[in-house]
């Protein structure tokens, strides 16, 4: 936390910057921000804290400044991390993806992937700012552990991460225990199967 600014680490070069005044404020409101909010900073985002966040611009030292100017960014609460390489994330319209099997990922563009139950109803009251801790039940975390060994298995085989190819592999590893999936044997049988999903699709 700085003055009028957050420093965000987004695995580059650099730290990024999010700037007090490209924040939504708690309630959605739209204001300029007070020395009152200057000093309530902690109270939006501390250190440790995860956000979503879009690139608004880049410095020409290579800085990326960064903003939650949408609803849809903001703090991130319940969930996994996954980081991999940058590489590996496909470029698409969307990074936000709600997947069938009742969880839903980020896929950053750099190379952070965030996995977390899908919210049954969007509340757009807070801006983004409160996290809800309740706890998690047991068939989602089970559905995020599943879907996180998942990518860390497309990642070991070098698959290009999207919704499509994540959603296949998990297909794929359902005959299998959790825990199976990261054995080299079991891995390899998923990826195959979800690569040869994919090449049938596109074909």
């Amino acid at each position: 936390v700085q003055q009028k600014r957050w420093k965000v680490e987004t695995n580059s070069r650099l730290d990024s910057v999010l700037l007090l005044s490209s924040i939504n404020l708690p309630g959605g409101e739209l204001r300029r921000k007070s020395a009152e909010d200057e000093l309530a900073m902690r109270d939006y985002l501390q250190e440790g804290d995860l956000i979503s966040a879009e690139v608004q611009s880049i410095f020409s030292d290579g800085a990326v400044s960064l903003h939650t100017r949408s609803l849809k960014y903001g703090k991130l609460a319940q969930g996994v991390l996954v980081q991999v390489s940058p590489s590996l994330v496909k470029r698409q319209k969307t990074h936000f993806h709600d997947l069938p099997c009742g969880a839903s990922v980020i896929l950053g563009n750099n190379g952070f992937i965030w996995i977390y139950p899908t919210p049954e109803q969007k509340d757009d009251e807070a801006g983004g700012y409160t996290a809800n801790l309740e706890p998690v039940p047991l068939s989602d975390r089970e559905v995020i552990s599943r879907l996180r060994n998942c990518i860390v298995a497309l990642v070991t085989h070098k698959i290009m991460l999207f919704d499509t190819s994540i959603l296949y592999c998990y297909e794929a590893s359902l005959p299998h225990q959790i825990k199976d999936i990261l054995k080299p044997e079991v891995t390899e049988e998923i990826v195959l199967e979800a690569r040869q999903r994919l090449l049938d699709s596109e074909g």
